[in-house]
């Protein structure tokens, strides 16, 4: 029976220590880092493109009165002084348009950089997503086989105390919770629980019980399995 609660207690700490937990949790930072750095680039190209309509909307307005003006000039209507004012006006809306449209290019361009980060980011965020998802069947493709094996061990298991007296059994769960192990294997001379070799004394005590006692570790207090490779 303690082979079966070592294996449980190995099948526990597997479930703790599984690799994958580590690999997702690496992913989710890296996921959380992008999903800022993807929001923060979505709202700069939000500003921009703002920035690019009212730039449009700047430009045009030059151009429309410029058309205007220059629609009057044209026709000839007015005096003297009236169409060089025009003539004016129109040259200084010809270089104010020509100011406005290298903001609006210096925006437009800085719109494409912000546009093509987020495209980055987004393509980012959905490789780390799906890197995440294969990583979490794998995950829960050993927990699930381990969770198999714990189940079929506790059927085993339970089959086993069926048969232990109760003060054994008692005594066993008594150990086993403040060590980790209620009992061990006496091979060579040597308890497999703490590893240390018994002392002649001890040994010739443990020689003298019966077959049925309850031998016991001097040293780590473990109930000693008595086996043909004992050495008594």
């Amino acid at each position: 029976m303690q082979g079966v609660d070592t294996r449980m207690q190995q099948i526990a700490h597997s479930e703790r220590t599984l690799p994958e937990h580590a690999e997702l949790a690496d992913l989710e930072q890296q996921i959380s880092a992008v999903r800022d750095d993807l929001v923060r680039a979505q709202t700069v190209a939000s500003d921009t493109q703002r920035e690019f309509v009212k730039a449009e909307a700047d430009v045009e307005q030059v151009r429309q009165r410029a058309a205007r003006d220059q629609a009057r000039l044209d026709s000839g209507q007015g005096g003297h002084k009236d169409l060089e004012s025009l003539q004016h006006e129109i040259a200084t809306l010809a270089r104010r348009q020509g100011d406005l449209e290298d903001v609006e290019l210096e925006v437009m361009e800085r719109l494409e950089g912000a546009g093509a980060d987020v495209e980055r980011l987004s393509a980012q965020q959905a490789e780390l997503a799906a890197t995440a998802s294969q990583v979490t069947e794998r995950r829960d493709a050993a927990l699930g086989k381990l969770a198999d094996e714990r189940l079929r061990l506790e059927r085993e298991r339970s089959g086993m105390v069926l048969g232990l007296d109760a003060a054994l059994l008692a005594l066993y769960e008594k150990i086993r919770e403040s060590t980790g192990t209620g009992a061990a294997m006496l091979r060579a001379r040597r308890c497999e629980g703490c590893r240390l070799e018994l002392n002649p004394q001890d040994m010739q005590r443990i020689r003298a019980a019966a077959d049925d006692d309850v031998v016991r570790c001097e040293e780590c207090r473990r109930i000693l399995v008595r086996t043909g490779e004992s050495g008594l």
